[in-house]
């Protein structure tokens, strides 16, 4: 499957994955904030990925049938393969065709973070979601294996080790970048106050902090 980079692109992925239901263009549109156009074309990306599909309602008026947009049935993975490579390859693409500056490695890790959070989001009550608990939930199904003491998590497996190893400042700059796009999720309620990479002298934990 081609590789899926772009913050709205995975918003609109998670809007029409945990709707619940078909939706538009327009409901997407307002839900993100953004342009119909500009929602429009990534709505389409994702159908021809396969990765939602795409009905048409009439409106009961002159004109063309609206499009509506639901995951798609037999849609392929888009998370974490054997050993997690699946989705560091992504990562790496993405990071890739930035020609990488110092700091694209937290931003991709933050445009995935996000939309990997979103996925961990019950359909239900999503504000009430602790943001610690969200984290949690989302790194271990990474397979870090995060221990939590109070707002602290530590994550007892790499599942990116033998690269981490060999190049740790990107590959750990790309788990500070999940980290803070999980906690975005939380619109504002929390956010990553300390994160200590594998080469520091506190290894492999984050900090959160409630806002």
């Amino acid at each position: 499957m081609t590789a899926l980079t772009g913050e709205p692109l995975f918003r609109c992925l998670a809007l029409g994955r945990g709707a619940g239901r078909p939706v538009s263009v327009a409901e997407v549109a307002d839900a993100l904030g953004l342009h119909q156009n500009t929602v429009r074309p990534h709505l389409e990306r994702l159908r021809d990925v396969g990765l939602l599909e795409v009905s048409s309602e009439s409106r009961g008026t002159v004109g063309r049938p609206q499009h509506l947009y639901q995951p798609a049935e037999d849609a392929p993975p888009v998370g974490l393969g054997p050993r997690g490579y699946h989705l560091l390859s992504q990562l790496l693409a993405a990071l890739a065709s930035r020609l990488s500056q110092p700091t694209d490695a937290v931003d991709v890790g933050r445009e995935w973070g996000w939309y990997l959070g979103r996925e961990s989001l019950p359909t239900r009550n999503r504000a009430a979601r602790d943001p610690v608990k969200l984290l949690d939930t989302t790194l271990d199904r990474m397979g870090f294996d995060p221990a939590t003491d109070g707002d602290t998590l530590t994550f007892r497996h790499c599942p990116f080790g033998e690269l981490a190893e060999e190049y740790p400042e990107l590959i750990c700059s790309l788990h500070q970048g999940l980290c803070e796009g999980v906690l975005e999720v939380t619109e504002g309620k929390a956010r990553l106050a300390e994160f200590n990479p594998l080469y520091s002298r506190q290894p492999c934990t984050a900090v959160v902090s409630r806002r």
